[in-house]
């Protein structure tokens, strides 16, 4: 397992945006499908944007498709999610993670290993 840490996450008004950054150490990430993933409180965890290894295609959940953005900067090993008109229901505690496949929707955050400490994103006005 890949060791990486969020950052990035704080307190914006609707409509605006944060960037969040997925730092690795350890290992670099290019050959990794690295995804994000966010938990509201009292609702499941659920994968929302990854860029797959090898090719960098990358992936959204719905929710988030056009507002989202993913990109990874191997010169720094990190990934980075652009997140832009925020609304109120992005407020959650977002994770990355470093995987050998992409996984968007809800998950159960027990069926895979060790997570991260995540990082708080509250859009609110």
């Amino acid at each position: 397992q890949v060791h990486v840490v969020e950052s990035g996450g704080g307190l914006v008004q609707p409509g605006g945006s944060l960037r969040l950054s997925c730092a690795a150490s350890g290992s670099t990430l290019d050959n990794y499908a690295v995804g994000w993933f966010r938990q509201a409180p009292g609702k499941e965890r659920e994968g929302v944007s990854c860029i797959r290894g090898g090719d960098d295609n990358t992936y959204y959940a719905d929710s988030v498709q056009g507002r989202f953005t993913i990109s990874r900067d191997n010169a720094k090993n990190t990934v980075t999610l652009q997140m832009d008109s925020l609304k109120p229901e992005d407020t959650a505690v977002y994770y990355c993670r470093a995987d050998l496949y992409c996984v968007i929707g809800p998950i159960v955050a027990a069926d895979f290993d060790s997570w991260g400490q995540g990082t708080q994103v509250t859009v609110s006005s």
